[in-house]
């Protein structure tokens, strides 16, 4: 199949390039950095964000959110369910 779109640059408000499963954890990356996640289950989420800082929300319900992570930990994430979008 041909990509008509092969010749354009990629926005962080353009579509996902790709999805992953997430597993949180507390000491291992995700194969590629995500700039937004879909949980299944609500709860929180703990990441490490662009900015190399850990993060986490507060209740989510279930739903898709915009936000950059390299990690999505163990500790703190409730959420269940996680699919990085690339």
């Amino acid at each position: 199949m041909s990509d008509p779109f092969k010749h354009h640059s990629s926005g962080l408000d353009s579509p996902a390039l790709g999805a992953l499963a997430v597993t949180p954890s507390d000491g291992i990356d995700l194969a590629t950095a995500i700039r937004a996640v879909t949980i299944g289950g609500g709860g929180t989420l703990a990441f490490v964000g662009a900015d190399g800082a850990i993060h986490t929300t507060g209740d989510l319900p279930a739903g898709t959110y915009a936000l950059r992570a390299s990690r999505i930990r163990a500790t703190g994430t409730s959420a269940t369910d996680i699919t990085g979008w690339i």
